[in-house]
């Protein structure tokens, strides 16, 4: 006995709208999760960059050992990172928040101290001259002054935890990897390519938001352009 023709689920075709509107709930669960472990992530690391960054941009001899340590961090493989992390965090959404944190300090880290340097002396000079403090010189001179380098990191960290969330799976906390792999597993094809694009959609998305951020709260940059 064959199946409908319009039975795609049954057909197991790798475009299917039945897919779409049968799964409804859990690809909607699955894209909750897999944004939340993205966002959480990404703030972590953020977090850790700016003082890590601060701290390489005052203290130079503590740049190479910044720089060191977060790029060893970005060539662990990600099944090592995991086990690494597991006595500590055990088999939960922590551990891959605190995994992917881990792999975006290197590129946060990195434009953050190279927007900070790139940041004149002159113009220093000239805020402590008008009697700016070091908080407030730094929240209200070098800090908006490194955002264009910084929202470059940010960009590349948010794209690259997007895809990374995927490999979460192997614990349990993937957002749409989970559903990547277990459509592997069992050849379900509409639900490996559907997970995929969205995947795909929400690095789009949040790259585009992000530099629409960008270009919002740098209009000097856009019009030095």
């Amino acid at each position: 006995m064959t199946a409908p023709p319009d039975d795609c689920l049954a057909r197991n075709e790798w475009i299917c709208g039945a897919y779409l509107t049968s799964r409804r709930g859990i690809l909607w669960d699955a894209t909750l999760q897999h944004l939340q472990l993205t966002a959480l992530s990404v703030l972590l690391g953020c977090a850790v960059a700016l003082p890590l960054a601060l701290a390489a941009r005052h203290r130079r001899w503590a740049a190479a050992p910044v720089l060191g340590v977060t790029t060893v961090l970005y060539t662990i493989p990600s099944l090592a990172m995991f086990s690494l992390l597991l006595p500590v965090y055990g088999l939960s959404a922590t551990l891959v928040v605190t995994g992917l944190a881990l792999y975006s300090l290197t590129l946060l880290v990195r434009n953050l101290l190279a927007g900070l340097r790139a940041v004149p002396e002159e113009t220093r000079q000239a805020a402590r001259g008008l009697g700016y403090g070091p908080l407030r010189l730094l929240l209200t001179v070098e800090l908006p002054l490194a955002l264009p380098a910084a929202m470059a990191g940010l960009r590349i960290a948010t794209v690259s935890a997007v895809s990374l969330v995927t490999v979460g799976a192997i614990v349990g906390f993937g957002g749409l990897g989970n559903l990547v792999y277990s459509g592997m597993n069992t050849f379900f094809k509409a639900q490996v390519l559907t997970a995929s694009v969205l995947c795909v959609l929400i690095a789009v998305a949040a790259d585009l938001l992000l530099l629409g951020a960008q270009r919002l709260l740098t209009p000097w940059a856009r019009r030095a352009v």
